[in-house]
């Protein structure tokens, strides 16, 4: 995690403040916990407990305050995240965002896709987001490949029953075990393996279940946000365009961006948002790395890869 002095995460917090504040707009409890969280799990202020102390931070003070281009890239994320806490994209936060962006100099893609969606072209919005999210799952262009056919590559003739039950057979391991971890979350859910007509790509359902079982989130509306949100901080290509927002729009504002599952709406937790991005980042392997495959640690145990691979428990930290 990037280190980050107490006036540098002061100054972020105290722009997010602003932000919250946008349009004469009373703080809500999402704002306040957002705050907090950031400043607790990412901005290295576990002692902050009232944001109203914060200075009211404007674009000019916070490039004062930023040096360091990477961390103001940084912190726009967490400027355009506060757009958006309390479940819809609020137009007058938004163009408060971007005010801070503009002064720092920060253009990112995410950034267009939230000024397409507010302007009204959501359609195109989450087509970007929807393509930047495969680019990232392949990690390269997703350019020429339909991601439609893409994701149910076992269909037809293309049916494979001998990886069926390469993944089945994960249910013989022993129960602390991760592969048996995987084999009782696909089992619980009703997700069929790998292989089986109606499944997912294994390069994406298996990434996205082993993430699910490493993490602990579970594959409520809540949880789906939280999954993708640490995939975001483990996983470096795209992380907001590609993760983080699509399932804001899918999952907190309840927009059915596509028929892979069922949106759902209020499913941004305002503490463990920001937990999630942390617990993803203090990684040390990134499951969606195409180097990485579940079959080198199907017999490791569930609780000692999470010590290897510095998986903090989820839930406030005390």
């Amino acid at each position: 995690m990037r280190a980050v002095s107490p006036r540098e995460s002061d100054a972020i917090l105290g722009a997010m403040r602003q932000v919250a504040l946008a349009g004469g707009h009373a703080l809500s409890h999402a704002d306040t916990a957002s705050i907090l969280a950031a400043g607790h799990y990412l901005l290295r202020r576990p002692d902050l407990t009232d944001i109203g102390g914060l200075s009211a931070v404007e674009p000019a003070d916070l490039v004062t305050t930023l040096k360091d281009r990477g961390l103001a890239e940084e912190a726009v994320k967490y400027l355009a995240i506060m757009a958006m806490v309390d479940g819809t994209l609020d137009a007058d936060k938004l163009k408060r965002v971007l005010e801070y962006s503009r002064a720092l100099d920060i253009e990112a893609d995410y950034l267009t896709d939230l000024v397409e969606a507010a302007s009204g072209h959501l359609a195109w919005a989450t087509a970007d987001m929807w393509r930047k999210n495969f680019d990232s799952v392949l990690s390269r262009s997703s350019e020429g490949l339909d991601p439609g056919v893409w994701i149910r590559p076992y269909e037809g003739a293309n049916a494979d029953p001998a990886l069926v039950a390469r993944y089945d057979a994960l249910g013989k391991l022993p129960q602390n075990t991760f592969g048996k971890a995987l084999w009782d979350f696909d089992k619980k859910n009703g997700y069929p393996f790998p292989g089986d007509p109606t499944a997912l790509n294994a390069a994406f359902g298996t990434a996205h279940d082993s993430t699910h079982v490493i993490s602990g989130y579970d594959t409520s509306a809540r949880g789906e946000l939280l999954v993708s949100t640490f995939t975001a901080g483990m996983h470096p290509l795209n992380p907001m365009s590609g993760h983080i927002l699509p399932v804001i729009f899918f999952f907190h504002f309840g927009e059915q961006l596509n028929d892979v599952g069922h949106a759902g709406k209020g499913g941004l937790d305002p503490d463990e948002f920001w937990h999630a991005w942390a617990r993803g980042e203090e990684m040390t392997v990134d499951i969606f790395d195409p180097k990485w495959t579940v079959w080198d640690w199907i017999e490791r145990d569930l609780e000692e890869l999470r010590r290897d691979w510095n998986v903090a428990p989820p839930g406030r930290r005390l």
